[in-house]
């Protein structure tokens, strides 16, 4: 009796460790910390819970530009993701590296699920989507700049803390407010070149470079030195020689001084809205992006932000219907939902924003509904999107030639001037390189 207990437990060893290893691994590369890393891990715990032949592991590796440096690294040596996150600057790139990933549109497809672009919010979908119509890669956490303000400091400071500034003028007449009423931080800004040259052409319906943003070609030249811009930034550069917009350093390093409640005022991702939540130990107002009221046809619309999720080739059939069913799970419109709800990422599929409505979060949370208001509106040719090969380094640019203004050294035109003069050269390498692809 004891032998065949022994064989029955051994057998049943056999058979769980025979179970574990038919689980097929999908590798999820990302770029998402704090309370997005936790929401990321959440998403694949969901979906591991949910079935049992496949297992996502995300794994976290550095910024968006580590994170597609690491990946082409891989790539190289056979040993790439399955899933690679992507910023949408990231894009162009994507697009151009020929037989490096494989269309979400085509995946979905092999695989016989269900996937139909016109599901999803307009300008998300268009945005990741090839001439020839087919969807490229997964939009995942799509965001657009939103503005946050501290309502407690604008009560200090005798504001109307129910009303956000609406227009430029009105954002600086509040910063110098704030700044007399004794806040050492009345304005900040992050992701500088996204909000105050990306965001800030489409939102005045201005043009930001040729080719419609580089959406009808790759020959688009950069065009974000006309009067309107360079205005914009010497009132910038105005504000922080009087200490009234303080700099706080590149990407989303400004944000935290927001949430720890030293800078007042921030446009940013609509994506802080879930760090802002959890953290902020004040009463906040989220509202949409101020504008200048005498430029015609403002305000139009932001664009995206965020990234999406790009597959990569050389991996199995088994594989591929892992990652498929995977985003089959994210496209579900409760999941898309509570991701909005949780993060402030864009809900993505309308059937999602329409849920979030009927459930009554956006009546219970103010401004949450703001994201998806600016990216809503009807669009132009000026205001459809950014698309623009070697975009990360030219954000790179942006942040040098900008840093230069806000410490004196340098003025608004010749800053804006530098960024397309240095901009217009890495288009024309990636105008060269990609020709005929």
């Amino acid at each position: 009796m004891q032998f065949k207990q022994l064989a029955l437990t051994a057998a049943l060893a056999t058979t769980v460790c025979v179970s574990a290893q038919a689980q097929t691994e999908i590798q999820w590369w990302h770029s998402m910390t704090a309370v997005n890393n936790e929401w990321v891990n959440d998403l694949a715990k969901q979906f591991n819970e949910s079935q049992k032949e496949y297992k996502v592991v995300p794994t976290y590796k550095g910024s968006y530009d580590e994170n597609m440096t690491a990946a082409i690294a891989a790539f190289r040596s056979g040993n790439a993701p399955h899933i690679l996150q992507v910023a949408e600057v990231g894009t162009a790139t994507m697009m151009a590296s020929k037989g490096a990933t494989v269309p979400v549109g085509k995946l979905m497809g092999d695989a016989g699920l269900a996937f139909d672009p016109k599901a999803y919010i307009p300008a998300v979908a268009g945005y990741y989507t090839a001439p020839n119509g087919q969807m490229l890669s997964f939009p995942f956490n799509s965001s657009t700049t939103i503005f946050y303000y501290n309502k407690d400091a604008f009560k200090k400071a005798g504001l109307n803390a129910d009303k956000a500034p609406a227009t430029w003028p009105e954002v600086f007449a509040a910063a110098k407010k704030l700044k007399a009423s004794g806040h050492s931080c009345p304005m900040t800004l992050a992701w500088m070149g996204w909000t105050q040259l990306e965001s800030f052409s489409t939102w005045h319906n201005v043009e930001f470079a040729t080719k419609q943003n580089g959406l009808a070609g790759m020959d688009a030249r950069l065009k974000m030195n006309s009067p309107l811009h360079v205005r914009h930034i010497d009132n910038l550069a105005k504000a922080a020689a009087a200490g009234e917009f303080v700099y706080k350093g590149r990407g989303s390093t400004a944000q935290a001084s927001f949430t720890a409640g030293e800078c007042a005022m921030i446009q940013t991702s609509s994506g802080f809205y879930g760090d802002v939540a959890k953290n902020a130990k004040f009463a906040y107002g989220l509202a949409p992006l101020p504008y200048y009221a005498d430029v015609k046809g403002a305000p139009q619309n932001t664009v995206i932000g965020g990234a999406s999720l790009w597959v990569m080739a050389g991996k199995k059939p088994a594989e591929y219907k892992g990652v498929a069913t995977f985003f089959d799970f994210l496209s579900q419109t409760k999941v898309q939902a509570a991701s909005h709800q949780r993060t402030g990422y864009l809900p993505i599929t309308l059937a999602a924003y329409d849920l979030t409505d009927k459930s009554g979060f956006y009546q219970k949370n103010p401004g949450t509904d703001v994201a998806v208001q600016q990216m809503v509106r009807k669009v132009t040719n000026n205001s459809r999107g950014i698309r623009l090969g070697n975009y990360v380094q030219i954000r790179t640019i942006e942040d040098e030639e900008l840093e230069q203004v806000w410490s004196g050294k340098q003025s608004a035109q010749t800053a804006l001037d530098s960024i397309v003069k240095r901009g217009d050269e890495l288009l024309a390498r990636f105008e060269r390189a990609n020709k005929g692809k």
